[in-house]
């Protein structure tokens, strides 16, 4: 079927891949042990696919994590530093190789449905697309009926070649910034209601503040349970859309030769979520479903994965060799991702990921880089001395607000740190995610815990300079690549 971003559907095939993606998705579904929310379909494709429970994304913002998946290269390495659109304007470099331009070039028919939300158009190029570019992206991210007949078009076309389709469900993304009419989350598109329009296919799911499961870096605030109720409506609108999606595969006939992975870009955005490379920003649901691998159907898996492993999976699915190319210069790029379709037969040992992110939106300049190895995570926070910055959809989010007005008038917050605490980080952060799920206590001043963190620092530096990372000095020296050593000192103070 095709690819979808945010919390991701990827589907593929043997000669076919569709792939499907939520926009700003989280773990709210019965899959991932949600028993709060319905989500019927996603919980049927589980029994089909393997469930791993140690996926990542490479980096917590929309243009950016889009960008490392289509690529297998991290933002800093594909150009895709912040959001593309509007004044924001960020795009990969002219350079760079993604999966469609590779599918193509293998006769590979590629689709894609949904939002896009990367460029430039020359770098992503799609056989058949229906994104925000050229279509409204309530109609072709939300309204899962024009979905279902989009994903139609796009399987009933008598081209023979393989295909890959990219279904990129704008849910369950808040739309309090963008389209307020509709709800925090959009929930109310399409609902039926006065002014609302009507999406056929949606039989609407509503809950109740008390239902709702509050993660653990969520408040636990009235706000922000109403918050997470509206959320969980539109998961359950994209859980439906999915539905139509593989029956639509399965009417076409391609049900089984088909390899389906859902997955999802960032974070949720709720504090501690999105643009946070804490695991609560970077962690992902991701689910494979190989008709080829059904050993391991309904398994989980804790090996780690990453979403830079989702263009080295489809190369590998469609048997297309890894790319090798330069993009400034003669030093060649190489993909630092893996193939996951190992893990549909055993379990693997993976159990690294590495995560890189420098804006959000063009004003949110905070460059992190993060590793987890293990259990432990380590985050360098770059910009340390400067506040953390909050983004513009975030910003008017009702659990947002009625945390800074029980900050402003000292009222108890009910969440596990301070609004002081979240904005000034240290420069080093080290959690162990076993004995501090919540990442609560920073271990990085830590005598005990100097030979780990001494570890993970070398293997985070290793893989800056394997990936060509501008960052590679920052914040206390510069690159200069024509010296030795090429990290040159600043003598700045930090």
């Amino acid at each position: 079927l095709g690819t979808h971003r945010g919390s991701g559907l990827v589907l593929q095939g043997s000669p076919r891949t569709p792939p499907a993606a939520a926009d700003d998705g989280g773990f709210e579904s019965g899959a991932y042990n949600n028993s709060a929310i319905q989500t019927p379909n996603l919980d049927a494709l589980a029994r089909r696919s393997v469930v791993f429970q140690n996926a990542f994304t490479s980096v917590s913002s929309c243009s950016p994590s889009r960008a490392s998946i289509l690529t297998g290269l991290p933002q800093h390495q594909n150009g895709m530093y912040g959001l593309h659109q509007d004044v924001h304007h960020f795009n990969s470099f002219d350079g760079v190789r993604s999966l469609p331009q590779l599918l193509s070039q293998a006769r590979v028919r590629t689709g894609i449905i949904g939002k896009k939300h990367v460029g430039p158009e020359a770098v992503y190029p799609f056989d058949f697309a229906y994104t925000e570019e050229n279509s409204s992206v309530l109609q072709v991210g939300r309204n899962i009926t024009r979905i279902k007949a989009l994903v139609r078009q796009f399987l009933q076309s008598q081209d023979e070649r393989p295909f890959f389709l990219y279904v990129a469900f704008h849910d369950p993304h808040r739309c309090g910034h963008s389209q307020p009419q509709y709800g925090a989350f959009c929930e109310k598109f399409g609902n039926g209601e006065s002014g609302m329009g009507w999406i056929p296919d949606w039989k609407p799911q509503l809950y109740r503040p008390e239902q709702v499961q509050v993660p653990h870096f969520v408040p636990d605030t009235p706000a922000a349970r109403a918050d997470l109720a509206a959320q969980y409506t539109t998961i359950g609108r994209m859980d439906q859309g999915i539905g139509l999606v593989l029956e639509e595969l399965g009417h076409a006939g391609f049900h089984n030769s088909t390899l389906v992975i859902y997955t999802s870009d960032n974070g949720i955005p709720f504090p501690s979520g999105r643009t946070n490379l804490y695991r609560s920003g970077t962690a992902e649901p991701l689910l494979i479903s190989s008709p080829e691998h059904t050993k391991r159907w309904g398994q989980v898996s804790q090996a780690f994965a990453t979403l830079l492993d989702l263009t080295p999976t489809i190369l590998d699915w469609f048997s297309i060799p890894y790319p090798s190319y330069s993009i400034f210069g003669t030093k060649r790029v190489q993909l630092t991702g893996k193939s996951l379709l190992p893990a549909l037969e055993s379990e693997q040992p993976w159990a690294t990921a590495f995560s890189s992110q420098s804006h959000h939106e063009v004003t949110m300049y905070y460059p992190m880089r993060a590793i987890q190895h293990q259990q432990f995570r380590l985050i360098h926070n770059l910009n340390y001395k400067m506040p953390f910055p909050i983004d513009q959809d975030f910003y008017i989010s009702p659990t947002f607000q009625d945390l800074l007005n029980r900050t402003r008038a000292g009222q108890p917050t009910h969440w596990n740190k301070t609004l002081h605490q979240y904005y000034y980080r240290d420069r080093w952060e080290l959690f162990d995610c076993s004995r501090d799920p919540t990442e609560s206590q920073n271990l990085a001043p830590d005598p005990r815990y100097a030979a780990i963190f001494q570890l993970l620092r070398t293997q985070l530096l290793k893989w800056q300079w394997d990936t060509g990372d501008p960052w590679v000095c920052a914040p206390d020296a510069v690159l200069e690549k024509k010296l030795s050593p090429q990290c040159r000192p600043l003598h700045n103070e930090l």
